[in-house]
C-alpha cells in the first residue's frame, strides 16, 4: 500500500505497515524535501517522540536518516508533547520537525507528524510533495542505508545529532500566555490525567509550582496505555470522572497521547467537551483579557462560537476538518483563537497548532478569574447564548464513491430536517446542513477508510440523536 499523509501526518499499525523500513523511507523523503527547499544550510530539524511502544527507537532512526542526509538534528532527550516540539521548531529556527506519535489513536498504532518551520502542521502541498519524493525514491532505489539501525544507548552520540530538552523553552513561553498569579492565588484543586501520554508531568508541575493542590493520574510510563485509547473523551476518562465525583477537586483535565488535545471534567464528575472549552476560552479571552481577533473553527465545531463571535463583533472563519486549515488562516490573519471539535485549540501569540497543555492551564485561569464552579460558568454561558449539545456516529460501510455521495447530498438537499428548515448547505468538507435554529447535521466521509462520520448539534440531547439518525438515513449506503 502507498504511504499517504492524512490531515495530520502518517499513521499505521506497528509491525504491519509502520515498520523501521517504511519509517526510513518516509524520513528520507522528508529530508529530501527539506534539502530542496531550505535557504539556511545550518538550520536544524527537530525530532521528538511520545510514550508509545518503540517511539524512542523510531525517533533515533529518523534522526540518523536525517543526519546521514546532511541535516543537523536536535533530538529530544526523552518523550515530549507535540506542542513542546512545535515550539522548539520556532525557538531554534528549525527547518521543521518530526514527531513520532499516533496522537490519540489506539496503542497498536504509531505514526509521524511533520511540522513546518512555523511550528504548525505542514500544508497539503508540502505533504503531497513528500509523497511524490517517496514514490520517486522507491522507484529509483534511492533508499536510506540500514547501517546504525536502532542505537543501543539512547545517550549514545551520533554525528550530526544533538540531544536536547525542549521543555524549559516551552514552559518559559507558556508562562507569558497564562496568568500564574491568579492561578496561584485561587487555591484551586486540580486532578490531571495525561492518559499515560507525553503530557505527563507538564500541567501538574506548572500548577504545583503555582500553589495548587494537584493529583496526577496515569502519569507513569505505559506504552500500551493500559489498553485505553489515549483520547480525552468521556468513554475513556472513567478514572478521572470517578476521582472528580469523590468531591475533593475543583477541576479535572485530560490530554491525549501527545498532549495536543484537551478534555475536562467538572467538580461534579460531568464531562466537558472541547466545544464548551473552546467557547468558554473565547469568552474569557475577550471579557477578562480584552482580546481581539478572528475566531477560526472547523466545520464540525459548535455553532455556539458563531453566536459568541457575532456578540463580540469578531470575524469568524469555518474551515474543513484538519488543523492545517486552521494553521493556514492563523499565518495569514489576525486570529485570537482557533481550534476543532477534537480538542486541538490554540490562541494568539502561541504556535499555530493545538495545545492541550496550554488550554488546560487557561481553563484553570478562567476558574481563578470567575471564582465559581465550572458547571455554574457553563450554565451562565448557555443561559446567555443558548444551549447546544453535540454528538457523532462513525458508520462503517463498504467502499463507496465519496465524490458521488457529496454530490448527491448537495444536489438532493432536503428542505427540512426534523421540524427545522434547512437554511444553508456547506459542502467544503462532506455536506453540512445548517438549520433555522442554529442546529446542524454534517455527513462527512473519512479521508482514509470506508467510514462515514455523522456529526450533529442541537439544543437538546434528544434532537441530537434524531439528527444523527436522519444523517444515516440520508446517506443510505
Amino acid at each position: 500500500m502507498p504511504i499517504r499523509f492524512g490531515t495530520d501526518g502518517w499513521r499505521a499499525v506497528i509491525s504491519d505497515e509502520f515498520t523501521f523500513a517504511n519509517l526510513r523511507h518516509v524520513a528520507k523523503a522528508i529530508a529530501d524535501h527539506l534539502l530542496e527547499t531550505r535557504e539556511d544550510s545550518t538550520a536544524p530539524v527537530v525530532v521528538g517522540f511520545d510514550t508509545r511502544f518503540l517511539s524512542d527507537r523510531y525517533a533515533l532512526e529518523v534522526s540518523r536518516v536525517l543526519a546521514d542526509s546532511g541535516l543537523p538534528v536536535y533530538l529530544s532527550k526523552s518523550d515530549c508533547p507535540t506542542p513542546a516540539l512545535a515550539y522548539a521548531i520556532r525557538h531554534l529556527g528549525a527547518l521543521g520537525g518530526i514527531m513520532i506519535t499516533a496522537s490519540h489513536n489506539p496503542p497498536r498504532y504509531n505514526g509521524i507528524k511533520f511540522k513546518a518551520c512555523h511550528g504548525g502542521p505542514a500544508m497539503s502541498d508540502e505533504t503531497r510533495r513528500i509523497e511524490e519524493i517517496l514514490e520517486q525514491n522507491l522507484a529509483n532505489d534511492r533508499l536510506p542505508t540500514t547501517e546504525g539501525l536502532a542505537l543501543s544507548n539512547l545517550d549514545q552520540e551520533y554525528q550530526g545529532v544533538v540531544r536536547f530538552d525542549p521543555m524549559p523553552a516551552y514552559l518559559a513561553h507558556v508562562r507569558t500566555l497564562v496568568d500564574f498569579e491568579a492561578i496561584g492565588a485561587s487555591g484551586l484543586r486540580v486532578a490531571v490525567d495525561p492518559m499515560y501520554g507525553a503530557g505527563r508531568g507538564y500541567i501538574s508541575a506548572f500548577l504545583r509550582e503555582g500553589g495548587c493542590k494537584v493529583i496526577e493520574l496515569h502519569g507513569e510510563m505505559n506504552p500500551g496505555f493500559a489498553g485505553i485509547h489515549p483520547e480525552p473523551i468521556e468513554r475513556n476518562l472513567g478514572d478521572l470522572i470517578a476521582t472528580m465525583r469523590r468531591g475533593r477537586y475543583d477541576l479535572g483535565l485530560a490530554t491525549d497521547g501527545d498532549a495536543d488535545r484537551i478534555g475536562a471534567v467538572d467538580a461534579k464528575g460531568n464531562f466537558v467537551d472541547a466545544h464548551r472549552i473552546f467557547s468558554l476560552t473565547l469568552r474569557h479571552l475577550v471579557e477578562e483579557r480584552q482580546g481581539q481577533g478572528a475566531v477560526v473553527k472547523t466545520v464540525s465545531t459548535t455553532q455556539l462560537l458563531n453566536r459568541l463571535s457575532q456578540h463580540y463583533g469578531l470575524p469568524l472563519y469555518e474551515t474543513p476538518v484538519g488543523f492545517n486549515h486552521i494553521c493556514d488562516l492563523i499565518l495569514k490573519k489576525d486570529v485570537l483563537i482557533g481550534g476543532e471539535e477534537s480538542g486541538g485549540i490554540t490562541i494568539k501569540g502561541h504556535i499555530p497548532d493545538g495545545d492541550g497543555i496550554l488550554m488546560g492551564l487557561l481553563l484553570v485561569e478562567l476558574l481563578a478569574y470567575q471564582h465559581k464552579p465550572l458547571d455554574e460558568v457553563i450554565a451562565e454561558l448557555m443561559q446567555e447564548f443558548g444551549e447546544f449539545y453535540y454528538g457523532r456516529n462513525d458508520v462503517h460501510t463498504q467502499a463507496f464513491d465519496k465524490k458521488e455521495l457529496t454530490r448527491r447530498l448537495t444536489e438532493e438537499a432536503p428542505n427540512r430536517i426534523l421540524q427545522h428548515r434547512v437554511v444553508r448547505v456547506n459542502n467544503s468538507d462532506g455536506v453540512k446542513y445548517l438549520l433555522d435554529d442554529d442546529s446542524w447535521l454534517l455527513i462527512r466521509p473519512s479521508g482514509t477508510e470506508p467510514v462515514l462520520r455523522i456529526y450533529a448539534e442541537a439544543q437538546n440531547r434528544q434532537e441530537v440523536q434524531q439528527l444523527l439518525a436522519a444523517g444515516t438515513s440520508l446517506a443510505h449506503l
